[in-house]
């Protein structure tokens, strides 16, 4: 064995070590198979290692303990935590907003409209720019673009937020400035005496093996990943229609519209019932009917379909009542949901309700609750009608908007009820600009250096709550305190395998395990080891603990460093089996609804393929 590996078994604390991998095995069991909460089995974690080391303590060159309690919670104040949360409420900011869907409508209308070439154009493009970029704000940039373009693909957000993340990470092996893991290997390898890595010194084996990993992104991935809509409700909205109706407003996208074989390309997904034009009602087929400024269209359509709509025109889909009445309007120009932060819910009419056999119009259920209904929907058939003249009627569904607070408060109505897992914020649209200049101004100043990254990600965090663009409760909403939990864990966890020598043991392994076998053998086997670690470990743990031990196996088998360095740069980004690996997999964790099982049957593969690409490439590239 070469001298550094047999200097660092020297150091394993061996008890300790197995008790480390004891609890690394148990973890990764429970969070595979969900018997505990994740969250719980988070803190389980941390508990343990903290009573493990209390006992038996890991005395460090100066006697200390560096196992001890501190360090063991050192990750909950961790710079990478930090970061994490900041772009979660940063993402949340954008999202809210609606700051980045016109960037979904450029990339769908370049994509002539066929979503898996656009979801696919969206992914080579986050490649590309993490080439050159940090991969953290790039995914934290797509995220709602994600969300978008799902929507306008009528697929679920979850299909692509893990294609996301994989793509960044995939993108960012193939430059030096391509991730920071990338940059700690160089540094690592110029500290140990040698040559560190030019911009361009792993390019070419990186475009194979990130391409190899793209062809299985683009095309197999979304295939092997669940559809989490169903787990929130998803499902039950999907087969709802709800009945509304929309104003054609002065210079809207519906003014003028004409209808081409009886639907209106404006409204995709919505079906037009009839169109009232003062006196007249229009029915189908709508052939040679220009729409015109006040038309009311009474339309079917799904929650989803109905909120996109809205989102895009604000003022169509919410219906007048009291015709004709000036003092109405006045009293519904400031109502309170027309301003401020909004939200959507469903309610059902109470068999007991005093509103059934009424219309909305005769029960003034917005002034009464602060919220406006946007669309019924009922199981038997409604005539075709303003939705406001129709008596309801018990089991009715009701999509109401207004703010949560008000929304909140009909838990207490007698009338109807709130269901629960059915609400949903609204973009803010008018906040878009400035949500937009805080988060390119975040990715600036952390892409340029002029501030750290967690400097400038809390400092944008902070920006959106200040200005107004993300309330504090929004943002406090936007933190997933099973993340939180998650990355501590995994960072006390790669500390402990660290302290007592653990990593070094299973290299040590490795080799022994090889014995005479080629260099490309054990290059080989080395990837798969490191790539494996690095989805227990952090990457950037995996990188400064194996790049010593990467250069320590060349020498002892007599190859230059730069094969095993550069096996360690790709190898510790391929941290695609678990959510632990690499903080853009725990940023897309959330807005994916994802399980810990999901990375493990969805990134396995992808791992096994960089693996494989690379042991076929490396040996020709590097003359093995």
């Amino acid at each position: 064995m070469g001298g550094g590996i047999a200097m660092d078994l020297a150091d394993v604390k061996t008890l300790e070590m197995i008790l480390v991998f004891i609890l690394i095995g148990g973890a990764l069991y429970l969070y595979a198979t969900e018997k505990l909460a994740l969250e719980v089995t988070s803190l389980a974690v941390i508990c343990a290692l903290m009573v493990v080391f209390h006992l038996l303590p890991v005395p460090g060159p100066d006697g200390d303990n560096l196992l001890d309690a501190h360090k063991l919670l050192t990750g909950f104040a961790n710079p990478a935590m930090m970061t994490v949360l900041a772009l979660l409420i940063l993402g949340e900011g954008l999202n809210r907003t609606g700051a980045l869907d016109s960037a979904a409508t450029v990339v769908y209308a370049a994509a002539k409209g066929r979503p898996t070439a656009a979801i696919g154009m969206a992914l080579l493009l986050v490649g590309a720019v993490s080439a050159v970029l940090n991969n953290i704000p790039v995914v934290v940039l797509f995220i709602p673009i994600m969300q978008a373009l799902a929507v306008r693909s009528n697929r679920s957000a979850g299909r692509y937020m893990m294609p996301l993340s994989f793509a960044a990470i995939l993108g960012g092996m193939t430059t030096l400035i391509g991730s920071s893991t990338n940059l700690l290997v160089s540094s690592a390898m110029i500290e140990l005496g040698e040559e560190g890595f030019s911009f361009f010194s792993f390019t070419i084996p990186g475009l194979v093996v990130a391409g190899a990993g793209m062809v299985y992104v683009i095309l197999i991935l979304p295939k092997l990943l669940p559809d989490r809509e169903g787990d929130t409700g998803g499902a039950q909205r999907e087969a709802k229609q709800f009945k509304a109706q929309i104003t054609v407003r002065r210079g809207s996208v519906l003014d003028g519209m004409t209808p081409s074989a009886g639907f209106f390309p404006g409204l995709p997904g919505i079906t037009v019932l009839s169109i009232e034009r003062g006196e007249e009602t229009f029915t189908p087929p709508y052939e040679e009917i220009p729409l015109q400024r006040d038309d009311i269209l009474i339309v079917a359509a799904t929650r989803e379909r109905l909120l996109q709509f809205h989102k895009d025109n604000p003022k169509s889909l919410t219906p007048e009542i009291m015709s004709g009445s000036g003092m109405a309007r006045m009293i519904d120009a400031d109502a309170r949901w027309r301003t401020g932060a909004q939200s959507v819910a469903e309610v059902m009419v109470t068999p007991g309700s005093r509103m059934v056999g009424r219309t909305l119009d005769t029960i003034g259920f917005r002034y009464r609750h602060d919220c406006v209904v946007l669309g019924i929907e009922r199981r038997s058939r409604m005539p075709r009608t303003r939705p406001t003249e129709i008596p309801l009627e018990s089991g009715d569904i009701l999509l109401i908007q207004g703010r949560r607070a008000d929304i909140e408060a009909l838990r207490g109505s007698q009338e109807v009820v709130l269901l629960e897992w059915s609400a949903e914020d609204l973009p803010q649209p008018h906040h878009a600009k400035r949500a937009g200049l805080i988060f390119f101004a975040t990715v600036g100043a952390a892409a340029t250096g002029v501030l750290p990254t967690e400097v400038a990600t809390l400092t944008g965090a902070a920006a959106m709550v200040i200005s107004g663009a993300l309330s504090a409760e929004e943002a406090i909403r936007a933190i997933d305190h099973k993340i939180i939990l998650l990355i501590a864990a995994a960072l006390a966890l790669g500390a402990s395998m660290q302290a007592t020598g653990g990593a070094a043991f299973l290299a040590h392994g490795l080799v022994v395990l090889l014995g005479e076998s080629s260099p490309a053998v054990v290059l080989s086997g080395f990837f798969l080891l490191t790539a494996v670690l690095a989805n227990v470990l952090s990457t950037k743990a995996t990188a400064v603990l194996f790049t010593p031990i990467a250069v320590a196996i060349a020498h002892d088998i007599g190859v230059p460093a730069e094969a095993f360095a550069v096996a360690v740069v790709f190898a510790a980004n391929c941290s695609f089996g678990s959510p632990v690996g690499y903080q853009t997999n725990l940023l897309v964790m959330a807005p994916g609804g994802y399980k810990f099982k999901d990375f493990i049957r969805a990134g396995t593969p992808l791992l096994l393929i960089c693996w494989a690409a690379f042991s076929l490439f490396a040996p020709f590239w590097f003359d093995l």
